[in-house]
């Protein structure tokens, strides 16, 4: 395998998650912002994850957007030119999103496996001249598949369509159910050199997603909370609503954790990853900005040492954004100073 990454940051809410268009969206994200993540910790920072959606890249009867794909094409010439690397990660479909509460229709109807292989097919053709040693692929963010057997069959056709065209490409496959640890084991992992194997973690989440919006659990939650130990105290759990407290019991969400928790957690990766003899990447993770800024250094720190001890390479999330390394204008956070002060 030529592609080789260490560490990095995901370029989120410019091709993905966002509906700037247009001036605002050439301007969120630029050649200067690709110069800043090659200086950031002297030089410590060596790729990107860029999310790009389906509905920024494609219109709805599947014609290509062109300035979506001027935009990546000018984000990958400017990595080029400031010596990093790309994983181009698609990142939502029109047929599956993440935070689906029903199985995606990417799962359940045929026809929509072979428009998934058919995007792939298409962004391989386009991007086939870039090379292996600079850009790879990442099939799918955070499959949320039911049956993880659906999400390997929808898989294997994404993966084979790359394939007829590039077979030398570097290709990024995560496992079912948001990319999580635990759903390793369910992963099929094709015999194949140029492949990343590809895990998310943001746990525990009242720690990494204190008081956030979007996590349906327990973002409601505003208490005290801490780590390490139950992020949830005995007595701030007994003040809590009833059947909020026993969702939180039947999640497993208020357990015990600190850094032997995470590296149990790492079990089912690291021993695919003993079999396969394939990289293992950490495609995501983060604390939230409102998380006490006491408690989110710790558990940086704690990841971050996992991650050395055990030869994972990492991608934060994000760069400009509520988890970011750099805010609005592009100044450094305390983030960065605990992922690339070392």
């Amino acid at each position: 395998m030529t592609f080789k990454v260490t560490r990095g940051t995901n370029i989120s809410h410019w091709l993905s998650q966002s509906q700037r268009r247009g001036a605002e969206r050439c301007a969120f994200f630029t050649q200067a912002d690709v110069h800043r993540i090659a200086e950031l910790g002297r030089g410590k920072l060596d790729h990107i994850r860029l999310p790009i959606d389906e509905e920024q890249m494609w219109d709805k009867v599947g014609d290509r957007q062109a300035e979506a794909f001027d935009l990546l094409d000018a984000a990958l010439d400017w990595c080029e030119e400031a010596g990093l690397k790309v994983i181009v990660d698609l990142h939502l479909l029109r047929t599956h999103h993440f935070l689906d509460e029903e199985e995606p229709l990417l799962f359940s109807d045929p026809r929509e496996e072979g428009r998934f292989a058919g995007l792939w097919r298409e962004l391989s053709a386009h991007l086939d001249d870039r090379s292996t040693d600079s850009v790879a692929y990442e099939l799918l963010n955070e499959a949320v598949a039911r049956d993880p057997e659906d999400w390997n069959r929808v898989a294997k056709a994404a993966y084979h369509a790359i394939r007829e065209q590039e077979p030398e490409r570097t290709i990024v496959l995560g496992s079912n159910w948001f990319n999580q640890h635990h759903t390793f084991r369910d992963l099929y992992v094709p015999e194949d050199d140029d492949l990343i194997l590809t895990f998310h973690y943001y746990f525990p989440m009242f720690i990494t997603h204190y008081t956030a919006p979007w996590w349906a659990d327990g973002g409601a939650y505003s208490g005290p909370i801490r780590y390490p130990g139950k992020p949830i105290a005995r007595k701030n759990l007994a003040a809590l609503d009833d059947d909020f407290r026993k969702g939180i019991k039947a999640k497993g969400l208020n357990r015990s954790f600190g850094r032997e928790a995470m590296v149990e957690d790492l079990v089912q990766p690291l021993a695919v990853r003993e079999e396969t003899r394939l990289p293992l990447y950490c495609g995501e993770f983060g604390c939230f900005d409102r998380t006490p800024a006491p408690l989110r250094r710790a558990w940086y720190r704690d990841i971050l040492s996992v991650f050395r001890q055990y030869d994972i390479a990492w991608a934060n999330w994000d760069y400009k954004g509520s988890f970011g390394i750099v805010d609005q204008d592009g100044n450094p956070t305390a983030v960065a100073n605990v992922l690339l002060g070392d």
